[in-house]
């Protein structure tokens, strides 16, 4: 907030301003109205009216487009095939029609249960239906460590010099990982 502060107060009509997410880490409600008065702002201001990439999640602004005669909206093309999501790394004109949110945190390696629980919840969330609250089952409420565990398959693999190994010694390193992963 201090740094787009900062630009609405120091922005002239020859300024290139570049806002991304503002209004994150607010409430939505708060975040939207925020990011809708800023574009406002910037659009309406006689002082103003720079060119300006604002970058947002919020669907609801594209409709501003249509108010607002200097707005343009430009998207990152989609092709969608099944339940497979690919960014084809293009802008083109047009507001997004929906978020892929849950398909960027599948690409980023979130966990499968994960995945799965945010599209039931989205599911949900979207029907207007009461969010289902399960309760915790005791081998499914274990904490998720915040940082990469040692493993030591992974470890002794990554030290092996495979190229220094005869057929034999591979083989028989490759019965000792396979022990090992198995815990014994």
């Amino acid at each position: 907030m201090v740094e787009t502060a900062n630009i609405l107060h120091h922005a002239t009509s020859r300024s290139l301003i570049v806002l991304d997410e503002i209004g994150r880490g607010t409430s939505t409600y708060d975040g939207l109205s925020i990011a809708w008065a800023v574009i406002e702002y910037i659009h309406n201001h006689p002082r103003l009216r720079a060119k300006t990439l604002f970058a947002t999640h919020y669907h609801e602004l594209v409709e501003l487009a249509s108010s607002l005669p200097h707005v343009r909206n430009y998207n990152v093309a989609v092709a969608e095939e099944g339940d497979r999501v690919v960014f084809l790394h293009k802008i083109i004109p047009g507001g997004a029609d929906r978020s892929y949110g849950i398909h960027v945190a599948q690409l980023a390696g979130l966990p499968k249960p994960v995945i799965r629980r945010a599209q039931e919840l989205l599911r949900e969330l979207e029907s207007g239906e009461r969010v289902h609250v399960p309760q915790a089952k005791r081998e499914e409420a274990a904490q998720l460590s915040l940082f990469i565990e040692h493993d030591a398959v992974l470890d002794a693999l990554k030290a092996l010099d495979v190229n220094g190994l005869s057929p034999l010694e591979a083989l028989t390193k490759l019965y000792e990982l396979q022990k090992l992963a198995r815990g014994g």
